[in-house]
């Protein structure tokens, strides 16, 4: 059995559900306050900035905007988001459950590891009762924002056994080759196949996910 680590938004999570128009609507407000040009966004363009934590995010996205408004949009964009969530327009990818409810069942410990903030985490482990496949929980904000491969260094002193790290981005795939584990891609996130290209195994569906951690830790054991 292995330590899993997973990803949340675009590995578990079909972010996009709530974050695009969250996105749409905090860009919208930058427009509406002079601080944006108007401009339509494409999917792409906008899947593009998931994975990353929200500060990071809007540093590279709006780099010239003053911090107190990159701070304001911010909060405009997660308090969005967190509405979209409580009204039930979050949604897991099809086959997320049963996916997480087979490798808990085959004795694995399952690790939630995301970019996001603590009151994100919070919120959809209630939502979706995460606590039924997840043994523990992690953040970036409770690190500091520290990268991915980094956090892990530090939850790494918490477990003993092998890891495996299960993701859609080039956070996920860093934190494994930084620390010599095995990866999981996951192709039908929001990642590019370049980001993903180190990773040993990539899957084009969320149910080939038990098959790869299968595999890989055939080959740790």
């Amino acid at each position: 059995m292995a330590n899993l680590i997973f990803d949340y938004d675009g590995t578990i999570h079909n972010s996009m559900k709530i974050y695009e128009p969250s996105f749409r609507n905090a860009y919208q407000w930058l427009v509406d306050n002079n601080y944006a040009e108007q401009r339509d966004f494409s999917y792409k363009e906008i899947s593009y900035w998931l994975g990353f934590n929200s500060t990071d995010m809007w540093q590279r996205f709006q780099p010239n905007l003053a911090p107190e408004i990159k701070e304001k949009v911010r909060k405009i964009l997660g308090n969005y988001m967190g509405e979209y969530a409580e009204n039930g327009k979050a949604e897991l990818f099809d086959g997320a459950e049963d996916m997480l409810l087979d490798l808990k069942n085959q004795g694995h410990t399952l690790i939630f590891l995301s970019n996001c903030r603590v009151q994100y985490m919070e919120r959809h482990k209630r939502i979706f009762r995460l606590d039924r496949f997840f043994d523990y929980f992690y953040c970036c904000e409770e690190y500091d924002f520290l990268p991915k491969y980094q956090i892990f260094r530090l939850i790494s002193l918490q477990h003993t056994g092998e890891y495996i790290i299960i993701g859609d981005r080039f956070h996920d795939i860093e934190t494994a080759t930084e620390n010599g584990l095995k990866s999981i891609g996951c192709g039908y996130g929001y990642g590019t196949h370049e980001e993903l290209r180190n990773a040993d195994i990539i899957v084009k569906n969320i149910n080939e996910i038990p098959a790869a951690v299968k595999s890989l830790t055939e080959e740790i054991q």
